[in-house]
């Protein structure tokens, strides 16, 4: 039999309703909420597939799933290139790709990185060049983590003062500074497998409780784009559960925050409809998984990590 586990933080309604759910409807795979003690080097972790949840903001839980992979275990999201990634990298390859993105801009550090000095930052030039950023993303914007989530650290800049107090309030947090994108619709895409798609209208202006309460006339052409744009950026990605949010201006769908590998799924901030959607689509991805065995991978070279853990 196979076996499942759902490794999560301080969710408390999507785990164990996908551990039910999986359960309920297949006889040949089992789901569990995954226990663990430290990680002995020569006992790898016995299950087919792990649901990664947390392991963003743990980082014993990151080198665990990373040994897990290394050693047949299929996990979602892939642990290595999570490690990887970040957000800026993210939109120039969108960019690459022919998905809208916003103008955005990578900032160094406004304080030195812990242990380093003046001399560790000798190639960068000093004052930077304020004039080329201003002209190029312009007011208002967006100042956020290169590779943040969850709203933590976001300002909202509407003019250089705004910037600088911003800037120098993210101490030695690497930021970007990006576009606002003036929005005729939003939405926000569960995207699982690379290939389960839900569109899902979204404010992000409103409270957080209310942002799925929005309702944008949309056409079939711009549904098709956006279902278009998640796949391509997910296949890019490796990711194989990711949201991918998109600000609609003047008929462009602009990506704007596609690195989000543990979204949110909790029943009291998606809604009854979006919980059970991705509830149970994401079981029945997990199970096509779980029923392809382990997987370890042919060569021990980071770019088979890369490859391998979650997809032939």
């Amino acid at each position: 039999m196979e076996s499942i586990a759902v490794l999560f933080g301080m969710e408390q309604s999507f785990p164990p309703a996908l551990v039910e759910a999986i359960n309920r409807r297949e006889e040949n795979v089992r789901a569990e909420l995954l226990q663990t003690g430290g990680i002995i080097l020569d006992n790898p972790l016995p299950y087919t597939v792990i649901v990664d949840r947390i392991s963003q903001d743990i980082p014993f839980y990151r080198a665990m799933l990373k040994h897990a992979a290394l050693n047949g275990t299929r996990v979602i999201n892939n642990p290595f290139w999570w490690s990887a990634d970040d957000k800026f990298f993210n939109y120039a390859l969108a960019q690459k790709l022919g998905v809208a993105v916003p103008k955005t801009v990578l900032l160094p550090t406004k304080e030195h990185p812990p242990n380093t000095t003046s001399q560790s930052m000798r190639n960068l030039i000093y004052p930077l060049n304020w004039e080329d950023i201003f002209e190029y993303v312009g007011f208002p914007g967006w100042m956020k983590p290169f590779d943040g989530g969850g709203w933590k650290n976001v300002y909202k800049i509407e003019s250089e003062a705004d910037f600088f107090k911003a800037y120098d309030e993210s101490e030695d947090i690497c930021m970007t500074y990006q576009e606002d994108i003036d929005f005729d619709a939003y939405y926000r895409c569960y995207v699982i497998g690379k290939k389960y798609i839900r569109i899902m209208p979204y404010q992000p202006r409103n409270p957080h409780h209310l942002r799925y309460v929005a309702d944008f006339d949309t056409s079939k052409e711009m549904y098709e784009r956006i279902g278009d744009d998640c796949v391509t950026i997910c296949e890019a990605l490796g990711y194989d559960m990711n949201t991918v949010e998109f600000a609609v201006r003047d008929g462009i769908p602009y990506a704007i925050d596609f690195m989000n590998p543990a979204p949110d799924a909790e029943l009291s901030s998606v809604g009854q409809e979006n919980f059970e959607w991705v509830v149970e689509t994401l079981a029945t991805y997990t199970i096509e998984e779980a029923k392809k065995g382990r997987r370890a991978p042919e060569e021990y070279r980071w770019s088979e990590m890369l490859a391998g853990g979650v997809s032939e």
